[in-house]
Order: C-alpha cells, then sequence, then structure tokens
C-alpha cells in the first residue's frame, strides 16, 4: 500500500504565515482538520508528546513543523552534488538504519521551509559564483521530500525552477512512490530523480512505513517515461549469507520493470551499510528489539567528512561487495552509470 502521510500535529513559526505558502498550507490543514498550534522556533519544538524514547520518536514522526529556514547559507554535499538544497528535514518512513540518526536526534519531526523563494535565489546566487561551470543540487540530503509535496509543492517549484536554468541541475531522492504531482513539472531534463532501493527482504524487515519494492520501482518508470533523467541509490547494501541472491532479485526486479527506451541515461549509486556510535546509541534505544548488524568488532573504524567516524564493513567484505554490484548492473543496465560504491 502506498503511505500517505497525514500529521497528527502541526506547529507553525507565526512569521511562515506572512509567505504565500505559509498561508496555503495554514488553509488546506485546517480543512483536513489537522490540529495547528504555534512554535517560537522550528529548531526547538515543545509539545510533542511520548513517555518513552520509542513514543517520543513514533510522535515526532507523525509531527509537521512548518518555518522560515533563516540560515540561508547552502550547506555542501559530496560527493552526490555541490550544495544541499533545503527545503525539508526528515521524513515520514522509519527505516531502523536510518542515517539521520545521527543528526537528527529521538524526536526527528518533520519540517518544511515556505520561503521558498529567497531559498532559490541563494540557488541562484551560488550558480553565478560559479558559472560557466553547471551547479549541482541535491533536495534530500537530511530528508525525503516527497511524502510532504501534495501539501506544499516546494518540488515542483523547484523543478520549473531549475528547467528555466542553463547552468544548475537538481536532483533529490525518495522511498515513496507519490509522483503523480510532479510528472507534469517543465523538468526540462535538468532534475535527476532518485529513488532508494534495497532488496525485498530488507525493505520488510527495516524500512517501516515505506512502499514495497515493486511500488518504487514502478514509480520510477513513470518518472523515466515523463522524460525526466533517473537514478537509484542501492542502499545500505548489507552482507549475510544469501545477500547476492536478494540483491540479484533486486537489480532483475528493475530490468523487469523499467522499459528499455527509458535506460539511456540512468545512474547507480551504492552504498554499503555504515553505522556511527551514536546512531547506534538511538536506534537500539528506539528499535530495542533489532536485527540490525551492529557489532563493532567486526568492522573497520573509519573517520568521516563530518567530524565523527563510522564503522564500515571490512576492506575485503567492500571489496566483494563492490565486485558484485558492479558485475549485476553492468549485465542488466550496460549502458547506466555508476557514480559511486562507498
Amino acid at each position: 500500500m502506498s503511505h500517505i502521510f497525514v500529521p497528527k500535529r502541526v506547529f507553525f513559526e507565526p512569521n511562515a504565515l506572512d509567505y504565500p505558502k505559509g498561508k496555503e498550507m495554514y488553509e488546506r490543514l485546517q480543512d483536513m482538520k489537522v490540529p495547528i498550534s504555534f512554535t517560537g522556533s522550528h529548531n526547538r519544538v515543545t509539545g510533542i508528546p511520548g513517555k518513552t524514547t520509542q513514543e517520543a520518536y513514533q510522535e515526532a514522526k507523525s509531527t509537521l513543523v512548518v518555518g522560515v529556514r533563516k540560515k540561508l547559507d547552502f550547506a555542501g554535499c559530496k560527493p552526490s552534488a555541490h550544495y544541499q538544497l533545503p527545503l525539508t528535514t526528515s521524513c515520514s518512513s522509519m527505516c531502523e538504519y536510518c542515517y539521520l540518526a545521527t543528526t537528527l536526534g529521538k524526536k526527528p519531526y518533520l519540517r518544511v521551509y515556505v520561503n521558498i523563494d529567497e531559498i532559490l535565489d541563494q540557488a541562484s546566487h551560488y550558480m553565478k559564483e560559479r558559472a560557466p561551470e553547471v551547479t549541482w543540487f541535491e533536495g534530500a540530503a537530511t530528508s525525503d521530500p516527497i511524502p510532504t509535496e501534495y501539501l506544499t509543492g516546494l518540488l515542483y517549484k523547484t523543478i520549473e525552477f531549475f528547467g528555466a536554468e542553463p547552468l544548475g541541475r537538481f536532483r533529490f531522492v525518495t522511498k515513496h512512490d507519490q509522483v503523480d504531482s510532479l510528472l507534469t513539472a517543465k523538468h526540462q531534463g535538468h532534475t535527476r530523480f532518485r529513488f532508494s532501493i534495497n532488496a525485498a527482504e530488507i525493505i520488510e524487515k527495516y524500512e517501516h512505513k515505506t512502499p514495497s519494492l515493486s511500488q518504487r520501482v514502478t514509480a520510477a518508470a513513470k518518472v523515466a517515461i515523463h522524460g525526466y533523467p533517473i537514478g537509484f541509490i542501492i542502499a545500505p547494501i548489507f552482507f549475510y549469507p544469501g545477500w547476492e541472491v536478494d540483491y540479484h532479485e533486486l537489480v532483475k526486479e528493475l530490468d523487469i520493470q523499467l522499459p528499455h527506451e527509458v535506460r539511456k541515461d540512468v545512474t547507480f549509486e551504492l552504498i554499503s551499510h555504515r553505522f556511527t556510535t551514536k546512531a547506534k546509541r538511538n536506534i537500539l534505544e528506539i528499535f530495542p528489539q533489532t536485527t540490525l548488524p551492529l557489532e563493532e568488532e567486526e568492522r573497520k573504524y573509519k573517520y568521516g567528512q563530518f567530524g565523527y567516524g563510522k564503522y564500515i564493513y571490512q576492506s575485503e567484505t567492500m571489496k566483494d561487495m563492490k565486485t558484485y554490484m558492479q558485475k549485476e548492473i553492468q549485465n542488466y543496465f550496460p549502458k547506466a552509470q555508476i557514480d559511486y560504491f562507498v
């Protein structure tokens, strides 16, 4: 089934109502009879219930905060783009291994930013600075923007903005399949629409409140037929007895559903499973019954670009995974580009 995100509660920053997008959302949510309160800052929201860590996490995942993005400097976004484009934060899914467990903490409520014109002006500024080079922006570095799109229209507006920019390109990624509202956007091929996918068994086990593999691939085929360049992030890739069979089935599912005429421009990003000490702590509090492989002693420690290290698979395992995944993809999608394996 598709998972439509309907918030249990919404908090508005008062000045969000000074923006057309904020006003529009306020009226829409009132019509939906969603309880609305006000908060001084989208960064510090009190009033999300939950006596235990698990309850607080679940309630946060049903909470939407509508705010104004004050900090307009964009963060970098290696290796996939030059800059993060901040449209939304967090998402409504409950994936046990979520890498945002390190940064968003135990109450990862959803945030959307209504000052979209100011945000896109800032993007223009960065494009001018880097001209005549093309500048890439990533719209899902700390979020999945699709679950809230039906309420915000932020992606639609951003896609059309980049459609008209000769030196700007946009990319984002989703695990969700509510893509119909974006099929008519004038993208001019300037937005790469990516889907985060995994072996069916992994989705079933760890990716709660998300569409199935088959539903995501159906959505990807739809988007590709409407001319969007598409991509797939296969992440996180797990190493366990029989993993090759499961990931072979995943690539086969893509082969079955993706029409041949849309395969000229498909990218793949491959990310092996990794975790930080902080993420592990949060995961075990929120999902005490988890069967995720979180044994430090079986991993190798690697320092990361954001100042904290992570536990990754041993070099030999990484090499095997990389070789196998590249071979599978090249076998079924000889024209596809594999951007990276990490």
